[in-house]
């Protein structure tokens, strides 16, 4: 099976040597790795072309947002099997996408998700949050449970069944698309119980200046699912969170 991997990036200079290290560092043979640039104005590109034998396709043009680049990946993916790996971000361990890919081949599953840890911008062996995404049930996503979204990889065919990233929304076009995929549609889901992604912290979703936002848009994406009462949704959606503080000072 072949993997697609896309990361979106806009002036990432400082951490997307890293996160690109960390998928061509993988044990996986067939990997088509698909970097989308928004035309970055530090010296991203220039580091992303430092690689540029090991990467399938880079297009670095100007776009609207993280979603639009995601969705620019997903149209010219060419895997069986789809994931993210974000620009700030890296894969846990050089095995990671082997241990992904055993669990489609032997569950013949379209959605396979895992744990991550998210860790400190300034010093990446400090966790912040232990995310352990746990068993998945639709009854839980109607209790506002998802799981982490980089860890989450999905088979080519269900995007073309159910639809890319609603780049209506600018800040949970992540949950938006989880909800449909593991609320509206009946897909074959496997949780994988090991570490996918190590993460640090101050992206998009955790910039406290766009809290009020997503707020808003999880209400809204809520609301059009007809998971209701859509505030009280939101909040359980948020009290799944604080084992992950907890949890993350014993690591």
């Amino acid at each position: 099976m072949k993997v697609s991997i896309i990361t979106s990036c806009y002036n990432r200079e400082s951490t997307i040597g890293e996160c690109i290290e960390s998928v061509i560092s993988q044990d996986y043979p067939f990997i088509e790795y698909i970097v989308i640039d928004g035309a970055s104005k530090d010296r991203s590109l220039e580091i992303i072309k430092h690689y540029e034998d090991k990467i399938a396709q880079i297009i670095s043009e100007p776009d609207h947002g993280m979603y639009e680049a995601i969705n620019k990946g997903l149209k010219i993916a060419t895997g069986d099997i789809i994931g993210l790996v974000h620009s700030d971000d890296l894969l846990f361990s050089t095995h990671t996408i082997s241990d992904l890919v055993k669990v489609f081949e032997q569950n013949n599953t379209d959605l396979v998700y895992g744990n991550g840890l998210f860790v400190s911008n300034s010093d990446k062996s400090k966790v912040v949050r232990n995310w352990i995404s746990g068993k998945y049930s639709r009854l839980k996503v109607r209790m506002g449970w998802l799981p982490l979204h980089p860890t989450v990889y999905i088979k080519k065919s269900c995007f073309e069944k159910m639809g890319l990233y609603n780049e209506n929304y600018k800040i949970a076009a992540d949950s938006e698309l989880l909800v449909r995929y593991l609320y509206k549609a009946h897909l074959k889901v496997n949780y994988l119980n090991e570490y996918i992604v190590k993460m640090r912290m101050g992206g998009i979703s955790t910039n406290r200046k766009t809290r009020k936002r997503m707020w808003n848009e999880d209400i809204r994406l809520y609301r059009h699912y007809k998971i209701h009462p859509a505030i009280l949704i939101k909040l359980l959606k948020m009290g799944w969170k604080i084992p992950q503080f907890i949890t993350a000072k014993f690591k």
